[in-house]
Parts: C-alpha cells; structure tokens; sequence
C-alpha cells in the first residue's frame, strides 16, 4: 500500500489536466511511455533490494557502486527533494482546507498539517504505515470508483449518454499537437509518478522485507496500466482535449460531465488525502535517509538519536524544520524565497534515477545468482535504454522554456552537494589518525605504549571485517604474546521496542551474526578462549556497553581503509583511546565491502 500511495500522488488528480491540454487525446500515450521508464527504475531498484533489504537503499547501492561520492549525493539529494516537497504539500493542503475553511490563515493550516504528520511519524514507524495504508486506501477507492463509472459512461451504459469515442478524434485529431508532443509531457508526468520507491526504504523496517519488496515491485506495473493509462484514456474520451474544464481538475470535470454535480467536494478530499500521503512518505523518507548518513558520519550523529519506539527523533525533527521554513517562505516570500526552493528541487528526483540505474548496471554482476529474487530484465540492454532515455528527459528540459530554470537550479543543488562531499572529506582528512604502518596483518597502534604482556581480557570491535584475515591474523599474534580471554562485540544489534526490532542502520544484521560466529569458530579452532555479541548499532556506544561489562585491559578495533571507513570519519579510534585510557590497537582491514552479504 505504500508503494501504491507513492505512485497515486496529488499530481494524477491536479496535474492531469494540464498534460491533456498540452497532448490532446493521445495524453494516456504520454503516461504509458512514462510509466515504462518509472516500471524499469523500479526494477533495478527492485533487483538490488531484495538482495540487501537496507534503509539506505538505493543510496547504499549507489556508494558501493561508484564510491563515497555516489552515496553521499543521493542521499542529500533525496533527503532535499523530499523536505521541500514537504513543506510544498503542506502549503498544497491548506489551500485545499481553505475552500472549506476560508478564515483561517493559509500559514496556520500549514503548520497544523506538519505538526500532524509530524506526530505521526514521532510515534512509531506503524502509526506512519497504518495512515499511509489508509491514504493510500482512499486514493484507490477514488480511481476504482472512476474507472468504474467512467468505463459504464464511455460504453453507453449510462442513462442519457450512448457509446462515444468522438473525442478521440473530433477536435483536431488523436495528436493534435503534433506526435513529439507525447514526448513533451514527460517531463510534466514522471513528476506525478515518484514515490514508489520509498517501499524499498520502508521494507527494510518490515517483518518480511524481501516479499515486501518483491511484491511491491512485480505489481509496479498493474497499477501504473489502471491507475495511470487507464484513467487518463477515460479522461479523453469523456470530454474534449481542450476543454477548459480540464485544467482545475480533470476528474471533478470528468464527474460533472457525467451529471455527478456533487464529486468537486470528494474530489478535493480525495486531493487531501493525497497531498497529506505525500507529506507523510516525505517526512518519513527524509529522515530515514538523514539517520543513514548519520550513521556514515556524512551528518552530524546526534541526528541518530533513537526514542523507545524505534523512531529516529532528531532526524525527524531536522527534517520537519526544513518544512516549516518552506511554509514560512511560502508566507513571506512565495515568489522568490519558496519559488526558488521548488525549482532547485524539480530535476533531483531524475538524477536520483538516473543514478539508480547506473548502480544496477555496476552492481549486477556482484549480485549472487541466489540472492537474485528479482531480476531486470534483458540485462544490460534495458538499463542502458532506461539510462538514455532519463538523459533525454534532461536535455529535454533544458530545451524547454517552462522547466529550463528547474533543471539549471536542480544542477546547482547537485553542485552544492559535490561540494560538501568535497569538504566532508577534507574535514575527515584533516581529523583523521595518522597513516597505517603496512604490514600483512595492516595494523596501527594509535596507543605508543607496549602492549601489556599481563592483559588477560581483550575487547573486539569490529562489524564487516570481523572475519577479516588481518583481524584474525593480529589475535594470533596476541595469542603467541601472552594467555587472554576474548571477547568480540559486532556494533550492528537491531533495536528492541516495545513493539519489536527496528531497523539497524545497514540493515545487515543477519549477515552480522553470521560473521561474527564465523569469526569466533574460527578463533575456537586455534584454541582462544572467545565469546562474542551483536551490540548497539552506534559503535561507540556499543563500545562502552561492552567495556562496562567486558572490563578489558586491552581494545582491538578493526575497521575498513579511511577512505571506506564511516568508523574513521567519526574518530571512533581516537575517542576511544582518549576515554577509557586503555592500550588501544587499530586493524585496518581491506577487506572488499559486499552489501548482499556474500
């Protein structure tokens, strides 16, 4: 159902219209074409996911397919596109409210709205999920009713009306416009088609989230067929191409011609729910994107604060700020200030796409062939067209005069993005310990002292390279130095609510366990006295559960190269020397990183 609401946004009820009047009757063409490049995205996305189920998604496919630059871009561009979108909504929601309610301040229904949802999302990732089913719920219901009554009305089987198709062809024939005018209103459609994606970010925080996936995915393209190709064919059957009617709403026009007078107030309802669906996934993409780069040390970590329901707060707070902002500007200034936030947002969306399947094209090979559940098809050949064909939508909003400003403001976004990865990397640079001393087992002691030959309890910390060969090779060198009892602590644990695990921040923890007790069967076969446990997914916090009830003499951390390390960008070697005054030992391990746990 979230998939469904993602797809079924506010812009097939408002902006349908406008594509119709810019097309003529060949419009559903238009939406048919688009849904097939939304049906191939959702595919490859589709095919990385249930490989590796992760919050991250698309965003941790991304990193690993083309390097740190990838992951960071889409995740800030996503978490950007979405919070303006939600303070878009939220202004797009109070106009709706205000013809019900015209004397109250556009600015205040805004805010009641954000705060609203905002409440939503603090409670609990279910509160989220169950108004998502039912928006999503009534969005359906709305279109199911019109294909309905529009199918009886189109075939004669409406009292007083007879079979006619003459719209069709009566004013100016199928493409008035031209047949280049289907590819025209592209641009305008596939903006009324994002979101189906956010099931691959909500999959991870679900029971099942490879079936969750997978069915969301293989039934992407039924609903775009009915929801979007079908009801828009009945749309130009019903009433003229360039009837003026078409422009406010296309479906309340659609249901006065029918002789229902009373649908403009449904309608709008049914606009409601939409817009406050889209406000809702807005805020909850947002902020999941927002807690993963928290995590990577890309956004500050206190943004990975976690209330007892599992919800990351202060990624949701953060986010729901950027909201009100655009409300305020929307206020204050909606010719420029706000006007310039939705045009720098308006192409991000296709670069998120575009490099979606850029990923899927690195990423396919590295996939095991067991972990393929879904597969895109014909292989590379679509995925290059899918690619192509997003290239031309670009260039062809730079050519068009109506979205040229949208597309030079979104490249500026990505611009401003590059750039703080770039300064991101410096500040981690400049911060980070000195270079590791090569040897076969790569290891760096940050501490000068030597090591104790009477330590007799070691702490491990380590998570992807816990079963690294560098790793182990150290332990079996301690182990020729002195007798020790081990204990090796993987930072990746869920975390337990009150109503059951969340999510932790990779969405690896099944892998995790498996490497940890691959790692400690291999430390009992040489004879080392080891024990081990998943712990909380923050690994300085799951360091110092593990000191407290450890009491080591000795701390062994292992972690990735600098420049792959999210555990070296939040100085957790150094910290970890500076607070518990122990002899701390770094393993850096290049270990190659595989998110489909291969």
């Amino acid at each position: 159902m979230i998939a469904i609401g993602g797809v079924i946004g506010a812009g097939l009820f408002v902006g349908s219209g406008v594509v119709i009047n810019t097309v003529g009757p060949g419009a559903f063409l238009t939406y048919a074409v688009t849904g097939v490049l939304i049906v191939m995205v959702m595919r490859m996305l589709g095919e990385m996911a249930t490989a590796n189920p992760a919050t991250g998604s698309f965003a941790a496919y991304a990193r690993e397919a083309m390097g740190d630059w990838a992951g960071f871009s889409v995740a800030w561009l996503y978490w950007y596109f979405w919070v303006i979108v939600v303070g878009f909504e939220a202004v797009a929601g109070a106009g709706i409210l205000q013809k019900w309610l015209p004397d109250i301040p556009l600015w205040l229904m805004s805010l009641v709205l954000l705060l609203l949802m905002t409440a939503t999302n603090l409670y609990s990732v279910k509160s989220y999920g169950e108004f998502e089913y039912w928006f999503a719920g009534i969005k359906v219901a709305a279109i199911v009713v019109f294909l309905v009554l529009g199918t009886l009305y189109v075939l004669g089987l409406w009292p007083g009306h007879s079979l006619d198709f003459s719209n069709l062809y009566a004013h100016g024939g199928f493409f008035p416009n031209g047949v280049g005018a289907i590819f025209s209103g592209i641009v305008v459609v596939i903006f009324s088609m994002v979101g189906a994606e956010i099931a691959t970010i909500a999959a991870a925080e679900s029971a099942e989230p490879e079936r969750a996936i997978v069915r969301a995915t293989n039934s992407v393209v039924v609903r775009i067929c009915i929801f979007f190709v079908g009801s828009i064919f009945l749309l130009a059957v019903i009433l003229p191409w360039n009837s003026k009617q078409l422009g406010a709403s296309a479906y309340v026009a659609a249901f006065e011609q029918m002789g229902i007078g009373w649908a403009a107030n449904v309608m709008n309802a049914v606009v409601l729910s939409a817009v406050l669906s889209c406000l809702n996934s807005g805020l909850y993409t947002a902020s999941r994107m927002l807690f993963v780069l928290a995590a990577r040390g890309e956004a500050p970590t206190r943004l990975l604060d976690i209330s007892k329901n599992g919800v990351p707060v202060a990624a949701i707070l953060s986010s729901t700020l950027i909201g009100y902002l655009c409300v305020v500007a929307a206020y204050v200034s909606p010719d420029t200030v706000f006007l310039f936030l939705l045009n720098s947002s308006g192409a991000i969306i296709l670069f998120v796409y575009l490099l979606i399947a850029i990923s899927q094209l690195v990423m396919r090979p590295k996939i095991p062939p067991e972990r393929l559940r879904v597969r895109m098809w014909f292989y590379p050949t679509l995925t290059l067209l899918t690619i192509a064909a997003m290239i031309v939508v670009l260039i062809s909003m730079g050519v068009r005069d109506d979205t040229r400003s949208q597309l030079f403001l979104s490249l500026l976004a990505v611009a401003v993005v590059l750039c703080a990865h770039h300064l991101n990397r410096r500040r981690i640079g400049a911060a980070a310990p000195a270079a590791a001393v090569p040897l076969r087992a790569v290891v760096e002691a940050l501490d000068s002292s030597p090591l104790p030959l009477s330590a007799s309890r070691v702490l491990v910390v380590a998570n992807e390279t816990v079963g690294a060969a560098e790793l182990l090779g150290e332990l079996r060198r301690l182990k020729n130095e002195m007798t020790a009892q081990y204990f090796v602590c993987v930072p990746a644990h869920p975390l337990h609510t009150g109503q059951g695990a969340a999510w932790s921040p990779d969405g690896s923890v099944i892998a995790a366990q498996h490497r940890l007790d691959e790692a400690l069967a291999i430390l009992h076969g040489e004879g080392l006295k080891a024990e081990g446990a998943l712990g909380d997914y923050r690994p300085l916090h799951a360091l110092d559960d593990a000191v407290k009830q450890f009491g080591p003499d000795l701390i062994v951390i292992s972690t990735h190269p600098e420049e792959r390390s999210a555990w070296l960008r939040q100085d957790i070697v150094a910290q970890a020397k500076r607070k518990y005054g122990l002899p701390v030992r770094h393993v850096i391990s290049n270990v190659p990183v595989d998110i489909f746990g291969s």
